[in-house]
């Protein structure tokens, strides 16, 4: 129970201080908005991927890894010493989809929404003036 609260705690400080570097320290132009989604640590924490999500189209996605992953030795340089690892753990990006499949799921569900309400006027029990007297 101990060693999880450790591995929570440490993924929460490498996502804080990863958010700070992104802010003040990466110079890159090709990075362009990436927030720090997630950290997920292994249990020897050894190993972190840190989740991202950019914002803009394909190209920018690819530019914006591109240069996290060529940053990679600093921003492991910079967590080990902001966060006095014994061992700094081998960092790794993933993109994260999750905001890109909610934005999906929330358009389907206002075009069924749209969907429905266009039925509804189609048969007439839509509207508040469709019961006579």
């Amino acid at each position: 129970m101990a060693k999880q609260l450790r591995i929570e705690k440490l993924q929460e400080l490498i996502k804080q201080e990863m958010s700070k570097m992104l802010l003040t320290d990466l110079k890159d132009p090709r990075i362009g908005f990436v927030t720090v989604t997630d950290v997920e640590m292994t249990g020897d924490l050894r190993e972190a991927k840190i989740y991202v999500s950019v914002m803009g189209g394909a190209e920018q996605v690819k530019n914006s890894l591109e240069g996290l992953n060529s940053a990679l030795g600093f921003i492991r340089r910079e967590i080990g010493q902001r966060i006095r690892l014994r061992f700094t753990p081998e960092i790794s990006f993933a993109l994260d989809t999750s905001l890109d499949y909610g934005e999906h799921i929330q358009k389907l569900l206002l075009q069924v929404e749209g969907d429905t309400k266009n039925v509804d006027n189609a048969d007439g029990s839509g509207g508040e003036n469709s019961s006579r007297e």
